[in-house]
Formats: structure tokens, C-alpha cells, sequence
């Protein structure tokens, strides 16, 4: 489990991010400009940074080279961003960003990218300036713990509007196989034949809990 600070403007993408790494093990702190993002990797200490480049106040990249002049830049950080050239990612690179990712982040990108910036040392980032850090990347191997789910019988009171009756399905529909699969979110959606952004926010929607603790346990 690692400490992760997601920087983000967009409230969308710092709530899915927040989604995925909580239910990968990870405690997430949130940050929405870098005035936020200075304070909070003085108080938590993050194990990582995913850092947006482009923000309202300070950019990523005129932060990332703020730690850095700073010798602040003591762990690993991701930058993100949807519109910005080769020559920034390279930029980014050189002043000491892991990895680079081109939004929309996709899950897979988004985990693998993760999992290596936590196995690497920040000091070795500048060794990746010659080129581009990987974004093509693939999706890692995740393991879950297996646990026996109880058998649960399902009533529903078919008493209501069609649409509050299947939205009670399929949250208890959602709920029994989370339990079977031990809360794992990739073999639910392999299950369920579903991709797994769009699961996350179909458990959202449905309003069912989330909590690795409660849903594990």
C-alpha cells in the first residue's frame, strides 16, 4: 500500500483516480491546483505523485521543477495531460517526471505506470531523458486475496417503477459477485462482461459501497 497524491483541476478525473488506486490498496490524497499540492506532499509525504501539467495557477511542469530546484523532488512522479506536445513530456522527463501519461488515461496504462514508478527510485528518473517514458503499457498482474463469500438469498420487491426495480437488481447483482470475487474489481468485470472504468461508475450510480474493508470483509 502507497501513500498517492492525484493533482488534478478536473473533479471527474480526480474522483475515478481516487476510485481506482483506493481499490487498488492505496491511500489517495487530492489536490486540485499546486497550492493545494505543495501543502499536501508537506503534510503526507507521498510515496507518488500523478501530476496534471496543464492547471489554472501553476502548471505542472513549473511545479515539478519547483521541487526539483528545491530538492523536493524525493519521490516518484507521473505527469498527465491531454494536450501537451512531445516537447513538454520530454521536458518533463528531464527535470525529473517518471513516466508520462496522454489522457484519457486508460486503466491498464494508468496501474502499470503506477506499479513501476512505485518500484523505481526518483533519483533515476533522469536516466530516462534520452527518450520518451513508456506509454504504451500494459496491465499488470494483480493479486487478490480469496475469500470464502457467504451464501446470501436476494428478495426484491417487485412493488415499484421497472426502473427502481432493476436498479435494486443490479446493485444486488454487483454487491453478490464483488463478495464472490473477494472484492476484486478486475474479475467482476471479467464476470460481469463489463470494462472496468465503466463498472466503477455503474457502482457509483448504484450507490454500492465501495470500501475495500466492508466489501472484503
Amino acid at each position: 500500500m502507497a501513500n498517492i497524491l492525484v493533482v488534478d483541476d478536473e473533479l471527474g478525473i480526480r474522483d475515478l483516480l481516487s476510485e481506482i488506486l483506493f481499490d487498488e490498496g492505496h491511500q489517495v490524497e487530492l489536490a486540485e491546483n499546486a497550492a493545494q499540492a505543495r501543502a499536501a506532499r508537506q503534510n503526507m509525504r507521498p510515496d507518488l505523485v500523478l501530476l496534471d501539467i496543464w492547471m489554472p495557477d501553476t502548471d505542472g511542469v513549473s511545479l515539478l521543477k519547483e521541487w526539483a530546484s528545491n530538492g523536493q523532488l524525493n519521490m516518484p512522479v507521473i505527469m498527465m495531460s491531454g494536450h501537451a506536445t512531445i516537447d513538454t513530456a520530454v521536458d518533463a522527463v528531464k527535470i525529473g517526471a517518471q513516466a508520462f501519461l496522454e489522457k484519457p488515461i486508460t486503466l491498464q496504462k494508468l496501474l502499470k505506470a503506477v506499479e513501476q514508478g512505485l518500484a523505481r527510485e526518483p533519483s533515476k528518473a533522469a536516466a530516462t531523458s534520452a527518450g520518451l517514458p513508456q506509454t504504451a503499457l500494459s496491465m499488470p498482474a494483480m493479486v487478490h486475496e480469496e475469500v470464502q463469500a457467504p451464501v446470501v438469498e436476494q428478495t426484491f420487491d417487485l412493488d415499484r417503477p421497472l426502473r427502481e426495480a432493476r436498479d435494486a437488481f443490479e446493485k444486488a447483482y454487483f454487491e453478490f459477485h464483488l463478495s464472490q470475487e473477494g472484492g476484486s474489481m478486475t474479475k467482476v468485470a471479467e464476470k460481469t462482461g463489463l470494462e472496468r472504468t465503466h463498472l466503477y461508475r455503474k457502482l457509483k450510480q448504484l450507490g454500492v459501497d465501495l470500501s475495500r474493508s466492508k466489501r472484503i470483509g
